[in-house]
């Protein structure tokens, strides 16, 4: 993405707002969404599919006192930016009025160039789709030539660099530019009615951070071959561990029930529990959106405010809420630059770069002691009630026996209360920046398991 692309795109959305404030409009901003991706896909020693596709996108949104509309379009040519600011004065001044609606505060924008950091998020590596191919192929050939594996589900290879700009009639103005390069397998292993799946793939901003695809292919293999035998699980209370590609959805529910949206909304289980011990001492989860080339790393957030790092869980307490300005007004609270936005909705709180820090014990000192237990890698459904709390949810893994993992499990039900969960949490030290939403090794104790 070039400079020259980035200035034309905040040019369009400075005509835009300066068009919606001469028609009327209180308030206005603005925001275009650029991108270009391409895609290989390889199975079984044959290319199956290509895909490039290109998009462009804008949205308005104006206020005319605390009435707001909304309005998108892919076409950005002045003859359409003119007919979008009519129709969305028209949408604005018949729309019902919204008391929690509006810009955020200049106070909290990011107007100086200090506010806004470099964060790496951009790697101008051109990969073809030829290149893409040869990616692909290699790491299925890798997978495939480990003995005991049968079959392939198909490898992936892509490349994608997008651009933000955004723009409100408070003065800010600003854009960036961010990339992905991501490489994937799926592969079976067995026969007949002995198989199972597993898979691995690696994605980062920078082509040059991209792991190489033969440990790739070899993960996806290995992890595919050690769940074939699969026993069943007798129901019973026992310790349970994570696996870090599944601890990370813990996360997850926490961000939601601490959604700014969902507090306002009363639809939280944790909705009274600010500042209080959600978790035990030693827990510490951490929201940071400046992380360099992270996966969900962005220099401001959707509304144009200044962002940085955010200890949402600190000793256990539940220090503060993911909010955007709306969420903020209706609580009667500060926006702490965690709005996120397309072009055709309004601004929505949302997590960045979320993590639960590491702790002190690796994961084989994590289940050391461990008797019996369950060894989770996979987790189905989403048998989670957010207003209670209740948890429930299908899982396959591995049983653990006096401290080492011993044989796949599967057809299995964990079952809990995430306050309790939350409490009752540790967590091992092999925390990895993976997802956009990380956690390392959890080990959850007492937790039911419904098996045979």
């Amino acid at each position: 993405m070039t400079t020259d692309q980035q200035q034309l795109y905040l040019d369009k959305l400075d005509y835009l707002i300066t068009a919606a404030r001469a028609a009327g409009a209180d308030s206005c901003d603005a925001v275009i969404f650029s991108g270009q991706s391409e895609s290989v896909s390889w199975r079984l020693g044959k290319l199956e599919d290509v895909e490039r596709s290109e998009s462009a996108d804008l949205g308005l949104r104006v206020f005319v006192g605390r009435q707001q509309a909304i309005i998108s379009s892919s076409d950005l040519s002045r003859k359409t930016l003119d007919s979008l600011v009519e129709r969305v004065m028209d949408m604005a001044k018949n729309a019902p009025e919204d008391p929690y609606s509006g810009l955020a505060d200049p106070a909290f924008l990011a107007l100086d160039p200090g506010d806004i950091p470099e964060l790496d998020l951009y790697d101008d590596t051109v990969k073809s789709a030829n290149d893409l191919k040869q990616l692909a192929r290699a790491v299925e050939d890798v997978a495939l030539g480990v003995s005991g594996v049968t079959n392939s589900e198909g490898a992936s290879a892509s490349t994608s660099r997008g651009l933000v700009a955004s723009a409100n009639s408070n003065g800010f103005s600003h854009s960036y530019a961010s990339s992905h390069f991501a490489l994937s397998i799926s592969v079976i292993a067995g026969s007949d009615a002995a198989m199972e799946r597993d898979y691995a793939y690696s994605s980062k901003r920078h082509f040059s951070d991209l792991r190489d695809p033969v440990a790739i292919g070899q993960e996806a293999a290995e992890k595919a071959l050690r769940r074939l035998g699969p026993r069943k699980a007798k129901t019973c209370d026992v310790p349970v561990i994570f696996d870090p590609r599944v601890s990370r959805t813990l996360i997850g529910h926490l961000a939601g029930a601490i959604n700014g949206q969902a507090i306002a909304r009363g639809t939280s289980f944790l909705k009274d529990r600010m500042g209080e011990q959600i978790f035990n001492p030693n827990i510490h989860i951490i929201d940071d959106p400046h992380i360099l080339r992270g996966p969900s790393s962005r220099p401001f957030d959707g509304e144009g405010c200044r962002n940085g790092r955010l200890e949402i869980v600190g000793d256990g307490v539940l220090k503060c809420w993911i909010l955007d300005s709306a969420s903020a007004r209706q609580l009667g609270l500060s926006p702490n630059g965690r709005a996120s936005r397309g072009t055709s909705s309004p601004p929505s709180p949302s997590s960045t770069n979320l993590y639960l820090d590491k702790g002190s014990l690796s994961p084989a000192e994590l289940m050391a002691d461990i008797k019996s237990g369950f060894y989770i890698t996979d987790l189905i459904g989403m048998g989670v009630n957010g207003i209670t709390g209740d948890y429930s949810r299908g899982a396959s893994g591995f049983w653990i026996e006096d401290g080492q993992i011993s044989y796949p499990v599967n057809e299995v039900t964990i079952a809990g209360n995430l306050k309790s969960m939350f409490m009752n949490m540790t967590v091992a030290d092999d925390l990895v920046i993976k997802y956009g939403t990380d956690a390392p090794t959890v080990r959850l104790d007492g937790m039911t398991i419904a098996g045979a």
